[in-house]
């Protein structure tokens, strides 16, 4: 349930950068542990953006795994099963450095129409 405040949360630093253009695609980096399910976050982004610049556009979510890094030697290295010691030195005293948050990486607009000057054809980008 608590996907529904971080879906308004994206939605609303959305609306706020697509400064009124048609939004298409929203980019979302969520992590192994950010607790989110994709599948929620999608179905309240279709309720809420509704009837706003961003209804309709596709949320692309990519994961990122869990990484430590080791405090002693600084080796970055997955988890092993429940197991959070470092592989390289053995050290047990370890941090996360990725795979914990959630963030929007990039909001795709439509372009904006720009006017033909009188006289030109617009160019439809179709290849002949």
């Amino acid at each position: 349930m608590h996907e529904l405040p971080i879906t308004q949360g994206i939605l609303d630093l959305v609306l706020e950068h697509a400064d009124g253009a048609r939004v298409t695609d929203v980019h979302v980096v969520a992590g192994e542990l950010s607790g989110v399910v994709d599948e929620c976050i999608e179905f309240y982004w279709d309720i809420l953006s509704r009837d706003t610049v961003a209804e309709g556009a596709r949320l692309c979510i990519r994961r990122i795994p869990l990484a430590f890094e080791c405090d002693t030697c600084h080796a970055v290295f997955p988890p092993f099963d429940d197991d959070f010691v470092c592989p390289t030195c053995g050290g047990d005293s370890v941090r996360v450095v990725s795979g914990d948050g959630l963030r929007v990486e990039a909001i795709d607009v439509e372009p904006e129409a720009v006017a033909a000057p009188a006289g030109t054809e617009c160019d439809t980008g179709a290849v002949t």
